[in-house]
C-alpha cells in the first residue's frame, strides 16, 4: 500500500512531469532521425536529466487557523506546524534542532505553565512564524544553492536560526523553573516559620 501510495505521488510529481517532457523532447529528436540506433539511450538521459534538474516537492508552508494569543490556539497550530515539520526533507544537525525546539515548545505549551502574556505572545511567533519562515527558506534556498555553488550552505543559517529560537524559549523556560523555585522557597520558609 505505501509502495503504490509513493509510486502515485511520483507519477504527479514536479520531477516525474519535466522528466517526461523532456522525454518527448527526446522521442521528437529521435523522430528526425537524429538519435539513429541510441534513440532508448536518448530518450532516458533526457528524461533523467529533466528530472534531475526539476525543483523538489516541497510541502506547503502551514496555514494557522488561529490568530491572537490564547493558548489553545496555539497548541493547535503547534499540531499543524509539527505536521508541516514531519514532511520537510531536513539534514540530520537541522533535524535534531527541530527535534529538541518541538520538544521545547511542548513542553512549554503543556497546560498550567505559560500564563504571562509576553511569554505566550514569544510561543505564539515562534510557531506561526518563525520555525516556518526559517525551514520555508531553507527548503528553497536549497535547491537554488546547486545553480551557484560556493555560497555560505543554507543549512547553516538553518541551524542558527533554530538554535536562537531554542534559546530565546529556554529563556522563559528558566524563567518558568525560576518562579517555581521561588514559590519552593517561599513555601520552605512558610512551613519552617509555622513549626516555631
Amino acid at each position: 500500500m505505501a509502495t503504490s501510495d509513493r509510486l502515485l505521488g511520483y507519477a504527479g510529481s514536479r520531477k516525474n512531469l519535466t522528466g517526461c517532457v523532456c522525454g518527448l523532447a527526446g522521442v521528437g529528436v529521435t523522430l528526425t532521425g537524429a538519435a539513429g540506433a541510441l534513440w532508448p539511450l536518448v530518450v532516458a538521459g533526457l528524461y533523467a536529466a529533466g528530472a534531475l534538474i526539476a525543483p523538489p516537492e516541497r510541502p506547503d508552508t502551514p496555514e494557522f487557523a488561529e490568530e491572537g494569543d490564547r493558548l489553545d490556539g496555539v497548541r493547535a497550530d503547534f499540531a499543524t506546524l509539527r505536521a508541516y515539520l514531519a514532511e520537510v526533507e531536513l539534514p540530520e544537525p537541522a533535524r535534531r534542532a527541530v527535534t529538541a525546539l518541538e520538544t521545547l515548545v511542548e513542553a512549554l505549551l503543556a497546560p498550567g505553565w505559560v500564563t504571562d502574556p509576553e511569554q505566550l505572545h514569544v510561543l505564539a511567533r515562534a510557531v506561526r512564524q518563525d520555525v516556518p519562515e526559517a525551514v520555508d527558506a531553507f527548503v528553497r534556498t536549497r535547491w537554488w544553492e546547486r545553480f551557484a555553488p560556493g555560497a555560505e550552505p543554507p543549512e547553516s543559517h538553518l541551524e542558527r536560526q533554530l538554535a536562537a529560537l531554542h534559546g530565546e524559549l529556554t529563556g522563559i523556560a528558566a524563567a518558568l523553573r525560576d518562579s517555581e523555585a521561588i514559590r519552593q522557597q517561599i513555601h520552605t520558609r512558610y512551613v519552617e516559620e509555622r513549626g516555631d
